[in-house]
């Protein structure tokens, strides 16, 4: 998913694996299931190309759950298909808070965008174990994206191939994940995003029909610290390049790039005594 829509609920995601990642140690069991709260604040471009950031205040479950098949982490809820030592196959599902449209200028007296769900498979492969908790992973999620406004209604599909680089602290007292990635697009989820039909064209907006093709290229930094066995704080840095996007010729394509990032807070209240057995993701 490519707009503040899914920053602004991967942000919490995002925290839940990494942090739970940054506590494992080979030599040590974890819960089966961790409950928490966090909360987020966050700065975002209102969608790719817009001109426009929006701020958010986000507060959000902290879930945990290292079942053998079903996995909830940063990444949503996933069922575990495959596992190997370098190979992971999933299907998962992940969401996105709705968007405005008078509260973006470029979208004026345009729909709004609903609240989006993802759903498919995810590959991921280890390409690297460098040693002392750093390694280098593949990811190649494939996602029906389904819009909840009115019903139900299939938007498109997304691509996002994704290389991550990550390093943990010793006891998992930190870590800090490097990843870039670059997101293409179907015609369908492109025009929910940049088409403007014939009758929301004005003069400052002309009609525009939308191309399948590459949405934007991406570079993120995100780090956590842990405070004490149930707290940690977290924070994230994004780049994303525009350039040479399938639809930088749309009317609602006003940048070229854009930054976002956040900081928050983790708490786990509870956790079960049971031990995972199912092995960590990837």
């Amino acid at each position: 998913m490519t707009t503040r829509l899914k920053a602004a609920c991967c942000a919490a995601c995002l925290v839940l694996g990494s942090a739970a990642r940054a506590q494992s140690d080979p030599e040590q069991k974890l819960p089966l299931w961790e409950i928490g709260v966090g909360g987020v604040a966050l700065s975002t471009p209102s969608y790719p190309g817009a001109g426009q950031h929006e701020t958010r205040v986000l507060v959000f479950p902290n879930i945990v759950y290292r079942g053998r098949v079903l996995r909830a982490d940063r990444s949503g809820i996933a069922a575990r298909l495959f596992r190997s030592d370098r190979v992971e196959l999933d299907v998962g599902f992940a969401g996105a808070l709705p968007s405005d449209s008078d509260d973006v200028d470029e979208r004026q007296g345009m729909p709004d965008l609903g609240p989006l769900a993802e759903f498919g498979p995810r590959l991921k492969v280890k390409l690297a174990d460098f040693g002392d908790h750093r390694s280098l992973r593949a990811e190649l999620p494939l996602r029906a994206v389904i819009e909840a406004r009115g019903g139900l209604h299939h938007r498109g599909t997304t691509f996002e191939p994704r290389l991550t680089y990550e390093i943990a602290g010793p006891q998992g007292l930190w870590s800090l994940e490097a990843m870039g990635s670059v997101v293409l697009g179907d015609r369908k989820i492109n025009r929910h995003f940049y088409e403007v039909a014939p009758q929301f064209a004005t003069s400052a907006r002309p009609a525009y029909a939308a191309d399948a093709g590459l949405v934007l290229s991406r570079l993120g930094l995100f780090g956590t610290r842990r405070v004490n066995q149930d707290l940690r704080v977290f924070g994230y840095l994004r780049y994303e390049s525009y350039r040479g996007t399938a639809n930088r010729a749309s009317p609602l394509h006003v940048k070229d790039s854009g930054v976002s990032g956040g900081v928050g807070v983790l708490w786990t209240f509870k956790r079960s005594a049971a031990r995972a057995r199912g092995g960590e993701s990837l």
